[in-house]
């Protein structure tokens, strides 16, 4: 074959080589970037979740902002757990920690069950969303069946310490409903899912009066209103609250009630 022939075409045999080497190596270092990504998204959203609902991250990822915010029709639980400062006194750090989590754990497979979420950890009180993330016409009822678990949960849990040198653990809980502003709050470096609004202060002055009434769960007229009617109720006194015009009417939820 002429050598003339023969030249081009060992320079387009080594031209097309090349060329197949050089995509070879910019499709592995795009994959490579790509699994990369992946992972750092990966991470990026487990990280999320540790300190947002799961739809909240989703939002976050999709719409790449934290500025996400929106009135909802929620139903608040606020939980205090009384005993627990006696007990901090007689335990070391280390004790004191892993009895927390162990209360917090039981604290939301409780909530979970029960369609809501524990939007923030104030010491050993929480703060639970019921109807924050989607709508939910059952959310009153998912609330005061989320508190009545916690309960018994508590009390497992003082079983299951078995230290009668310690004092039992027992909890407190607040629960109103009405229209709050959920979204994306704080600062620049930290940040947090959360509900703001009027209710949310009166859920807190609600749980504060179970100690003027002797109870363990109180609920408002708003959360009664859309009860389910199996759950028995006892009407307490009214009581004046701080930043409400008039006495508020707070009811007592019956312990033997079955969720």
């Amino acid at each position: 074959m002429a050598l003339e022939i023969v030249l081009p075409m060992l320079a387009i045999a080594v031209s097309a080589t090349i060329g197949a080497w050089f995509y070879y190596r910019r499709t592995r270092t795009l994959r490579r970037r790509l699994s990369e990504a992946n992972r750092e998204l990966e991470q990026l959203q487990r990280t999320f979740n540790r300190f947002a609902p799961a739809r909240v991250v989703d939002d976050i990822l999709e719409k790449r902002s934290l500025d996400i915010a929106e009135t909802r029709e929620v139903t608040i639980l606020f939980a205090d757990l009384r005993g627990f400062t006696a007990i901090s006194e007689q335990l070391e750090a280390d004790d004191l920690v892993r009895l927390l989590n162990k209360y917090f754990q039981r604290m939301d497979r409780a909530v979970d069950e029960h369609s809501g979420f524990i939007s923030k950890f104030i010491g050993d009180g929480l703060l639970v969303l019921f109807g924050a993330l989607h709508h939910n016409p059952w959310q009153s009822t998912d609330a005061v069946k989320a508190a009545l678990k916690m309960q018994r949960q508590v009390r497992a849990l003082n079983e299951a310490l078995d230290a009668p040198d310690l004092p039992d653990l027992s909890l407190s809980i607040g629960i109103h409903r009405g229209p709050v502003v959920a979204g994306i709050v704080g600062s620049f470096e930290v940040k947090e899912f959360t509900v703001v609004g009027r209710h949310v202060n009166l859920a807190s002055r609600v749980e504060e009066l179970t100690r003027r009434h002797g109870a363990d769960i109180l609920i408002t007229d708003a959360v009664k209103d859309d009860l389910d009617p199996s759950i028995a109720l006892t009407e307490q006194p009214p009581e004046p609250v701080k930043g409400v015009r008039q006495p508020v009417i707070t009811y007592a939820v019956n312990p033997q009630t079955v969720d």
